[in-house]
């Protein structure tokens, strides 16, 4: 389930149009017609673009008069941060690996220079 739901929140946060949909929603709800004025990208594909995102969970709408209005949803963004911090301690290890490593140079040349 957990890669399932990346892949598919990956999937539709690929295509530029829709990542910079997302960027815009960072600062707040909009509109439909607000994000195609400032996308410059027409209304019709900007509504395909966020029926992608709904469909994937990242963006939620709700009908205000005669507008929808959309927003981000939190758990999509939650979980690619559960899986990105899953991957800390193997970048701690290769850290510590590396300090280790360049630790022990130390030593060498300094033993080296010593003699």
């Amino acid at each position: 389930m957990f890669v399932s739901v990346q892949s598919t929140t990956f999937g539709a946060l690929a295509e530029p149009s829709r990542l910079r949909i997302v960027e815009l929603l960072r600062a707040g709800p909009l509109s439909v017609g607000e994000i195609a004025e400032t996308l410059e990208i027409r209304q019709p594909q900007v509504s395909k673009h966020l029926r992608v995102l709904g469909d994937s969970g990242i963006v939620a709408g709700q009908a205000l008069a005669r507008q929808r209005i959309y927003h981000l949803e939190a758990a999509p963004f939650e979980e690619i941060g559960r899986w990105a911090e899953s991957f800390a301690q193997l970048w701690e290890t290769r850290l510590d690996s590396l300090g280790s490593y360049l630790e022990s140079i130390t030593e060498r040349t300094d033993d080296l220079t010593d003699h």
